[in-house]
């Protein structure tokens, strides 16, 4: 299984990003996802979860500003992340919270005026 993460980039605070989150070989359909991040000099933390009847749930630092979701037709995954702070830059990544796959490279998210 390979995961995919893209979408990251330089924004200033306050902005918006989304992230998607591509996969072979793994139906999302099928099984729940999260985000995670990792900032530098820090463990990686889970951000948000999406199960598999659509329910979710986030980390308290991102409650309200995020939203996780998918597509089981495109088989995406997405972070629609807004009111971005500098403390969220971080790598970003996808992967299945109960036995995950092997980590993907992320995409790079950097808040920064």
């Amino acid at each position: 299984v390979q995961l995919q993460a893209s979408g990251g980039g330089l924004v200033q605070p306050g902005r918006s990003l989304r992230l998607s989150c591509a996969a072979s070989r793994i139906s999302f359909r099928f099984n729940a996802m999260a985000w995670y991040r990792q900032a530098p000099g820090k463990q990686r933390e889970w951000v948000a979860n999406i199960f598999v009847g659509g329910t979710t749930n986030y980390a308290d630092s991102v409650k309200g500003r995020f939203t996780i979701a998918k597509d089981n037709a495109k088989n995406t995954l997405y972070l629609q992340m807004n009111d971005l702070k500098p403390e969220d830059t971080a790598v970003y990544y996808c992967n299945r919270p109960d036995s995950p796959f092997p980590w993907g490279q992320g995409t790079q998210v950097t808040v920064s005026s």
